[in-house]
């Protein structure tokens, strides 16, 4: 299967303003773009690529005064299968954790884990270890919270989201991770493409997504407590214990959004464009 995916998103700066993106896909997926992933920009100033602490392709830039513009337009090859099930992956006992998984074990700016240790431990006590624990704690989330654009919100946590019982696909997120740290599995947030594929059309604009991975079984597995159903097409662009160290875009002063255009969809191989982009 290929997919094509990209962006369209404009700041308005008052003043030249120092800038961080994570717009590029995760290294691991990098083998299986099609085409290239250039950050395409407005302006001539130049992008720095880095990597940071999480893994994740990152730049960064000083975008001038008024009006940037970053564009990005690739596509992707993916294996068409929805997001595996692996029922009885394991539970890792803390003291066998790899060092580098200890830290999605901790609280962190969204996941308080400290305030949701006592319900959690109530709710999914006495659940069976492992992927049917993480399981529960979906289902939890994805019944008590109620979906909206409109009740997004950046400053939200997973308590409050608990508490107001609503919030966007990151809110979802954040409380599962939450919920999944409080009882000892290690989760990690994650931000990417997810299009509307192999589910009817949803009709609203197209976003950047959020879902989480657990550490089970000696490896990263995919959930969703927004969706809490296996889905096809994830593309992910970073990984971070929460939407803070995610961030598409950051900005060290005063930028204004005033474009946010996503695309992600499933294209045929024989669609205008597509073979004559492909890599060599």
């Amino acid at each position: 299967m290929l997919i094509r995916a990209g962006y369209e998103i404009t700041f308005d700066c008052p003043a030249p303003t120092p800038m961080t993106l994570l717009l590029s896909v995760r290294p691991e997926r990098v083998p299986d773009l099609i085409t290239s992933q250039r950050i395409e920009t407005s302006c001539p100033t130049p992008l720095h690529a880095f990597t940071d602490l999480y893994g994740n392709n990152a730049h960064r830039l000083q975008a001038p005064a008024g009006i940037t513009t970053f564009r990005g337009d690739f596509v992707i090859e993916d294996t068409g299968l929805p997001d595996e099930i692996v029922w009885d992956a394991e539970q890792h006992p803390v003291e066998t954790l790899p060092p580098e998984v200890l830290v999605y074990v901790l609280g962190s700016r969204y996941c308080e884990t400290e305030l949701l240790s006592p319900l959690a431990w109530s709710l999914f006590g006495r659940t069976p270890l492992g992927w049917p624990r993480v399981q529960a704690i979906v289902d939890h989330v994805h019944d008590r919270l109620t979906f909206g654009y409109q009740h997004a919100r950046a400053t939200r946590t997973a308590a409050e989201a608990n508490a107001e019982r609503r919030g966007v696909c990151r809110d979802f997120a954040h409380l599962a991770v939450a919920l999944c740290r409080c009882m000892n599995i290690p989760a990690r947030y994650c931000t990417g493409y997810l299009g509307d594929i192999g589910i009817p059309p949803v009709d609203a604009p197209m976003d950047f997504s959020a879902w989480f991975e657990v550490y089970l079984g000696g490896a990263w597995r995919t959930f969703d407590a927004r969706h809490n159903t296996p889905r096809i097409g994830r593309i992910p662009m970073a990984y971070g214990r929460d939407a803070a160290d995610v961030a598409i875009t950051t900005s060290f002063g005063s930028a204004r959004l005033s474009t946010f255009k996503v695309i992600t969809e499933e294209v045929d191989e024989w669609a205008p464009g597509v073979r004559e982009r492909r890599r060599a």
